[in-house]
Parts: structure tokens; sequence; C-alpha cells
């Protein structure tokens, strides 16, 4: 079964490569035996596609051109499936090796590991192996959202999507349109930074809070797309990574230890407790409530107030 696949889709590929025009679907079935030996159209029709999508998968550009006479026909141009000489010292070969080490979820794995085929064919030095370990730590970034993958794909193909997200003052979700531009991760949790059509500005989204499904709306963005720089400092600032002022918090003794590494100054209180002056920044209330009654909020007021309200939103269920 294997072999008469990959034989189909070698036959295809030769196909979509050696025309100089666009084939029609019944033009390639007449021309592969496969698609003859296809017990019905539905079948046909089925298989074509499957066998389209993985020839795309493994790299190949396919055009999909429609006729004056409205007949959709496919073509792979040879200019377009022509890559030049790839030349990667062995400090660029470990540079990739360590990007595809970073994902462990299953579909980014696979893809990771069919990239890094693909650029040892092309020319990766024969001496490097991007998957050796160079360090004492191993390299990852846990996944655990369902929407990760969804608005990943998003960003890439640059559409729009609608989910329901649920923020940390609020009791029940409301339904958000957005157009997508990056994936961010910060402190261990994955960040979605785009357009918020509703309220026509940007917005930083975590994907934890995303609940139900990312559904796919439209086409085409109507905000423009900042640099990759611009959008990660969005996702810094929204985040809490950028800090102007100081708080000032009461720690339970032997708790909270990520606060601690980011305190300016710790005095212990007795009686269980310490007094901590950590940056505030945007975001600084949402990553308080994560400790829950080990973090009391002495100052600023405005600050005590957001964590005092997200824990009330919390409580209400």
């Amino acid at each position: 079964m294997a072999i008469a696949k990959a034989e189909r889709l070698m036959n295809l590929a030769l196909c979509l490569l050696g025309t100089r025009r666009p084939l029609s679907k019944r033009e390639l079935r007449e021309s592969i035996e496969a698609y003859l030996e296809a017990g019905s159209d539905d079948s046909f029709n089925r298989m074509f596609e499957r066998d389209k999508d993985d020839l795309r998968e493994l790299g190949l550009v396919i055009e999909t051109v429609e006729n004056l006479d409205g007949e959709v026909g496919y073509l792979a141009r040879r200019d377009s499936n022509r890559l030049p000489p790839i030349t990667l010292d062995a400090e660029e070969a470990a540079a990739l090796g360590l990007a595809a080490k970073v994902w462990q979820q299953a579909r980014l794995a696979g893809a990771a590991s069919g990239a890094l085929q693909k650029l040892r064919a092309a020319g990766l030095p024969e001496d490097v192996d991007p998957y050796e370990v160079h360090g004492a730590l191993e390299p990852r970034i846990p996944v655990h959202e369902a929407a990760f993958e969804p608005l990943m794909l998003a960003c890439r193909d640059r559409r729009p999507v609608i989910f329901d997200y649920r923020k940390a003052t609020a009791a029940h979700p409301a339904t958000r349109h957005v157009e997508p531009w990056a994936l961010e991760c910060w402190r261990g949790h994955w960040y979605l930074a785009g357009w918020d059509r509703d309220r026509g500005a940007e917005r930083v989204f975590r994907l934890s809070r995303i609940t139900g499904k990312v559904r796919s709306r439209g086409t085409g963005f109507t905000a423009p797309v900042p640099d990759v720089v611009t959008v990660r400092e969005t996702v810094a600032s929204w985040a809490g990574e950028i800090a102007d002022r100081s708080a000032l918090i009461r720690l339970r003794s032997g708790a909270g230890y990520p606060l601690r590494a980011k305190a300016t100054s710790v005095r212990e209180l007795g009686d269980g407790w310490d007094e901590l002056e950590i940056p505030y920044g945007h975001g600084l209330d949402a990553w308080l409530v994560e400790f829950g009654p080990d973090v009391v909020v002495l100052e600023p007021a405005e600050l005590r107030a957001d964590v005092v309200d997200r824990l009330r939103a919390v409580a209400k269920g």
C-alpha cells in the first residue's frame, strides 16, 4: 500500500511539473493509472485531494488556476519549485537543530524532523548532527492549550479568527474577533498578540483563557501587521515584563519564589510573613492572583483593587 501511494504521488508530481498549462482533474485522472482504477468520482476526488495536500506538505508548490470557462486546473511551475543551493556552517546547523528540539508536540516535532531531512538533502554538513546535545539543559516549550495549533496556523496564513475569551476579572467569557499577528511565550504561558476588531485596537490574549474552539472567519486583515520586535514588546508589556514603578506586597514565608526572584528588596515581618518590593507593570495583578492567599497587596491602591476584583471574579466562578 505504501509503495502504491508513493508511486501515485510521484506520478502526480511529474504530471504537474511536466505540463506547460494547467491540467484539470479530468485530465489528471486520465493520465494516472491509479486514478483510472478509482471506483467512483467521489473516490477519485478524495484520493486526489489527499495526494495534492501530501505533495504540498512535502514542499511542492501547486498552483490552482481557473480558465475562462470556469474550469479549475493545476500545475507546478519549475521556477517556483527550484531552490538555490543551501550552505550552512556548523553553527547555523546547530542552531536549527536546537530549534527543532524545542518543540515537543507530535505535530510540530514531525514538521521539524521533516524540515531537517530536507536541509540534509540540500547541503547540511555531513559532519554535523543537528540532534546532538550541545549543553546540559534540554530546551523545551510546553504547549497545553488546544487553541495553540489553530492560532499558529491562523497567524501563518493571515486568517482572522473568532474565539470565546474569559478575562480574569469576568465571570463569563465573551466572543472576540481578532486578526492574529504572532504567538509569544512569556513565563511559561502562551500569549496571542493581534488586532481586536471589536475594540479597534491591539490586544494580547493569554491562551489559557480561551474557551471552546478557535474558528476562522473571513479573509484579509484590516489593520497593518507590525514587525516581530514590536509584537514582542507588546506581549512583554501586557505580560508584565516592562515595569516603570514598584509595588509593595506581603508574602507568606516559604512561598512565592518567582516573586522573590523579582524582588528588589525583602524584609522579614515575622509571624510567617515577609514584605517585598517588586517591579510593577501591566499584568502584575493577574500574576499575583495566581499565588492566592499567600500574597497580600499593600500598595499602590489601584493594584490592590485590581487583585481584589480578579479574586472576586474567580470566587463567582
